[in-house]
């Protein structure tokens, strides 16, 4: 990549959308807390400027811009809105997503299609948009798909099938750019089931309120694994090691895994609670912003041994001899 090295995330200007809920806004914060600048990017305009007054009130840096990603025009001036403020980008983050949760046959076909303007479109909308800024300067753009961009599950099926596409997307995207000698990373962050308000703000056909499947993971995981990326850039980065046995499984016995699935996953997305209001979502319009957490009611992971392996290679190889050589000597002594 031309000799390309990210800068360290306290001198950067970072861009994320979807900044205002869950895994963005964690990422916006904690970026913010270790000196970088960062655009804001979502649709609720209240709580955008409610964000960067928080910002701002500890000594950081902060601005917004409201944008729809299914609208490019938006992103576009999303970016410009970014350089306005800090004179550049550094890092582009693209986070913001919608879900349906439903079968694929009874889930109309409009709303499956606004998932896609949302999901896949809002994220080519971004990294081309990105592109144009980082193409001269150099840059990282960062992805955040998920382990169902591996792994498709029963009742998210358009959201499944979306993230699939990201994936196909980046991966594609990154050979172009390598094959062009842009001075541009792109990494792909696979987050396991997160605790946030994700269940609450999709949109639902099942018969009882959705749950995450366990096991849960905080979304300051996902966070640490995407400034971690900023800085120094991965391919893949998968989050939760309980995600990573489905992606691996998955991939090496596809026809056992769907047994699997099909005998479990339905029920362990499903509460004992009743479905509630079912035009509360966010498929068209923001609700409920603000929130890092949902309200999942058994345990959260707090860390992953695994991804901090995944983002620390070397220190963990390092730990494993060390482990291996003590092991040896009690073994003689």
């Amino acid at each position: 990549m031309n000799g390309f090295r990210p800068k360290r995330l306290a001198d950067q200007a970072i861009v994320i959308t979807g900044a205002t809920s869950g895994i963005g806004l964690v990422t916006a914060r904690r970026a913010a807390e270790r000196g970088a600048r960062v655009l804001l990017v979502a649709r609720n305009e209240e709580v955008l400027r409610e964000l960067v007054t928080e910002v701002e009130s500890t000594g950081g840096h902060a601005a917004y811009a409201v944008a729809d990603v299914s609208d490019e025009a938006a992103v576009r001036a999303a970016g410009h809105a970014a350089v306005a403020a800090f004179g550049r980008i550094d890092t582009w983050v693209n986070d913001a997503a919608v879900s349906i949760y439903g079968k694929l046959t009874e889930v109309p076909i409009d709303e499956q299609r606004r998932l896609f303007d949302v999901n896949y479109w809002g994220y080519v909308h971004g990294c081309r948009v990105a592109i144009e800024h980082l193409r001269e300067r150099g840059g990282v753009i960062i992805n955040v798909g998920s382990v169902l961009s591996d792994r498709s599950i029963p009742k998210q099926g358009a959201y499944c099938a979306s993230k699939h596409a990201i994936k196909g997307f980046t991966d594609a995207l990154r050979m172009e750019v390598e094959e062009a000698g842009l001075p541009i990373a792109i990494s792909l962050i696979k987050p396991s089931a997160i605790d946030t308000p994700y269940k609450d703000h999709a949109k639902n056909y099942l018969e009882r309120a959705p749950k995450n499947p366990p096991p849960v993971y905080a979304p300051d995981v996902v966070a640490e694994a995407i400034l971690a990326c900023a800085e120094s850039p991965r391919r893949d980065v998968v989050v939760g090691g309980g995600g990573a046995v489905v992606s691996i499984v998955g991939r090496l016995l596809p026809r056992f895994t769907d047994l699997v699935m099909e005998r479990t996953m339905s029920r362990l997305q499903l509460t004992d609670e009743p479905a509630g209001d079912r035009e509360h979502h966010n498929l068209y319009q923001p609700v409920d912003d603000g929130e890092e957490r949902g309200i999942y009611p058994h345990h959260v992971a707090e860390s992953s041994l695994y991804t901090k392996a995944m983002l620390h290679p070397l220190a963990s190889a390092l730990l494993l001899l060390g482990i291996g050589a003590v092991a040896v000597a009690w073994s003689r002594r």
